[in-house]
């Protein structure tokens, strides 16, 4: 395992920025931290295919826990795939090279209707599972995550069968048929929902929503169908203390909204200034984010002054640090280390600052 940190615990501290507080620290982890840039999840993948992985417990914990022990995050994301949930409501599910594909696309109200509910324990247990054995190895004091998508992110794949942000399918479902795609978000929440419950009662400490398509909305269209989905989605989790992190790509024109969306903390892409979004949300929701993912692809120095400049931007109150979206493939480990290292030694200089400044004043 990592070495413990010498301050408090990680989930202490990670709970503490969730709640919009100012730890001794900005805690820190990375989104798709267990991937390709990992010697371990390689040597896996190169035996078994991304769902074996993902459906075998045993695999999946120990994909997850590599960027822990090897680079010292935070928090522990589970490996699993946001289309788990259009799998489990009856749609055949591939994850190819180049992405994932999902069969008979829902284009028609007879699809709709043919999606089925589910019981999270019985047709998704294996992510459960694979929590449970995440928390047994990690500890008491480690975060583990859990997540799914968004509705509208979910129906985007349902409706497109594949896209990486190509969405005339569903759009032209949205101006021609907003009953029938309401219907359909509304059906995807409400399937969603114990699929995250089941995440937490496994132990997950805080669950993170992906909205990544929400960015191709306008604001009048993400209130009127997007959103209304995310708060029903939210409301039934009836998360109690665990933190709900929503992230949405490419969302800055979108922020009073997404504040709305009941997520206890907004995850923003490096598009979105932190202390503008800060200055529009207010300081009742805690943010994540937001380095370039390519900044590591550069010199440790630029690592350091990207995360130098993210965390001055929110003083380090009510802020986990993270990238603005998912760590790239050919990111070298160093790096990787490099950032979580600089995220732990620039906290501890502005908290040295702050003391300095707190005992200048009562001098």
């Amino acid at each position: 395992m990592h070495p413990t940190d010498p301050n408090s615990s990680r989930k202490s501290i990670f709970l503490a920025a969730a709640r919009g507080e100012r730890p001794e620290r900005v805690p820190v982890w990375i989104m798709r931290q267990a991937g390709r840039y990992l010697p371990g999840y390689r040597r896996i993948r190169e035996r078994f295919s991304f769902l074996e992985v993902a459906k075998t417990p045993e695999l999946a914990a120990e994909v997850s826990l590599e960027p822990y022990q090897r680079i010292g995050v935070d928090a522990i994301i589970v490996f699993s795939d946001i289309l788990i949930v259009a799998e489990a409501m009856g749609l055949p599910l591939e994850i190819l090279d180049d992405g994932p594909k999902l069969g008979n696309p829902v284009r028609d109200r007879a699809a709709v209707e043919a999606l089925r509910e589910f019981d999270p324990a019985r047709a998704t247990r294996f992510v459960a599972d694979a929590i449970r054995s995440i928390c047994n190895e990690a500890g008491p004091d480690v975060p583990v995550l859990g997540f799914a998508a968004a509705p509208w992110t979910l129906a985007c794949y349902m409706v497109e069968g594949r896209t990486r942000g190509e969405l005339a399918i569903i759009k032209r479902m949205m101006y021609a048929e907003p009953e029938l795609l309401r219907e359909l978000l509304a059906k995807i929440a409400h399937a969603t929902a114990p699929y995250l419950k089941m995440q937490i009662a496994a132990g997950a400490t805080a669950v993170q929503v992906f909205d990544t398509w929400a960015g191709e909305l306008r604001l009048k269209d993400y209130e009127e169908f997007a959103l209304p989905a995310t708060q029903q989605m939210i409301s039934e989790i009836k998360a109690g203390d665990a933190p709900v992190i929503h992230y949405a790509k490419n969302c800055a024109h979108l922020l009073p909204a997404l504040a709305r969306t009941g997520a206890t903390v907004l995850s923003v892409d490096w598009r979105t200034d932190l202390a503008e979004a800060r200055a529009k949300i207010g300081g009742s929701i805690a943010l994540q984010g937001n380095v370039d993912p390519t900044v590591l692809l550069g010199t440790e120095e630029g690592i350091r002054n990207a995360v130098r400049e993210a965390i001055g931007k929110t003083g380090g109150s009510g802020h986990i640090l993270n990238l603005g979206h998912g760590i790239l493939p050919q990111t070298p480990v160093e790096n990787a280390l490099a950032f979580v290292n600089a995220a732990r030694d620039f906290s501890h200089k502005q908290g040295q600052h702050a003391e300095t400044a707190k005992a200048t004043v009562r001098e």
